[in-house]
């Protein structure tokens, strides 16, 4: 599939109410369930979402637009999010819908033309990479964490289920 921003922002624009539709208002059990030591539930997708928003795709897009490849932009602490002080699952859905909102609309108003997807920047990690890598990475990192989610709920039940475990793809990835 070639990638279209508008394409891309249709998964952007959506990701917020996925979430609030498929894990709002579930007990705490289900929001505090995880697969193990050192993996996230439910409840810390979203903040590592939240912080994603308020310190990865914009900025770095904003850094691209204004320094070109010269420099490497900042490097995103995908563990920040673990400091923060735990929301209420209804409160931080809320503030990813708010922040997804704004940086949807920066986005319009930051790319105006097809030219401006091939601008290049530079990843701390993995160098040279373009805008419309950065926006299709970003686009894709959502569906990875609704993925997730979806699987770490699904392993909640890996016993409960029985037998059936065998015709259940998701149990048994």
């Amino acid at each position: 599939m070639t990638f279209h921003l508008k394409e891309a922002m249709e998964i952007l624009e959506q990701t917020p109410a996925t979430l609030e539709s498929f894990v709002g208002g579930l007990s705490k059990e289900w929001l505090n369930y995880a697969e193990g030591e050192g993996t996230w539930n439910a409840q810390e997708v979203i903040s590592h979402l939240i912080e994603g928003e308020k310190v990865n795709w914009i900025p770095r897009l904003r850094f691209i637009l204004q320094e070109g490849n010269s420099k490497p932009f900042p490097a995103f602490d995908r563990y920040s999010h673990m400091k923060d002080k735990e929301n209420s699952i209804t409160e931080a859905l809320i503030a990813f819908k708010v922040i997804r909102k704004e940086n949807l609309e920066i986005l319009r108003t930051l790319i105006k033309t097809d030219a401006q997807l091939e601008l290049k920047g530079l990843h701390p990690e993995l160098g040279e990479v373009k805008v419309r890598e950065l926006i299709a990475t970003w686009a894709v990192h959502d569906l990875t964490h609704i993925a997730q989610i979806t699987r770490v709920l699904a392993k909640g039940y890996t016993e409960e289920v029985g037998p059936w475990k065998e015709y259940l793809g998701i149990l048994n990835r």
